[in-house]
């Protein structure tokens, strides 16, 4: 007797969604930044429909808000941001990508993405700078303790 090969039952929201990236970085000083792509990919066997929300519409235009993915393929969504003001830094906004079978209207899976608009890259790429550099004495500081008290370090200069 041959048994049929049934697909598993999807159940709504437990379906793994992928995008890349997961966070939307804006610089105001930088208008390249002011519009970024989010890349949704459908590894499954079936077509995906998706459709992107967006806790303030007003400050973004989605391109393409809503569409169909073929399977194992992947489509470009790309987001501008439309309101580029001081009052609106560091503020975090979210968008939640949902996505479902072709032919269902349930919702099968969905992600969150959190979007920020910072003041300025430079600055930003000081700060980060700043946090390495921390970390990394941080973890120096931290090894050498490590040695210190393991008595390593008295081995190593012995043998110097």
């Amino acid at each position: 007797m041959q048994q049929q090969r049934r697909q598993p039952e999807l159940v709504e929201g437990n379906l793994p969604v992928f995008v890349f990236p997961t966070e939307l970085i804006f610089y105001a000083d930088d208008q390249s930044t002011h519009k970024q792509v989010l890349t949704l990919y459908n590894p499954y066997e079936f077509a995906l429909k998706f459709k992107v929300l967006c806790t303030t519409p007003n400050k973004y235009v989605v391109v393409d808000a809503a569409g169909a993915v073929k399977p194992q393929c992947c489509v470009d969504i790309v987001i501008r941001h439309r309101d580029v003001r001081s009052c609106h830094y560091d503020v975090i906004d979210k968008f939640r990508l949902q996505v479902s079978e072709q032919s269902q209207r349930k919702a099968l899976g969905r992600k969150e993405i959190i979007a920020t608009l910072l003041p300025s890259a430079k600055e930003q790429r000081k700060e980060v700078e700043e946090k390495r550099i921390k970390e990394h004495l941080t973890e120096s500081v931290f090894l050498e303790q490590m040695l210190c008290q393991t008595g390593l370090i008295t081995m190593v200069i012995l043998r110097i």
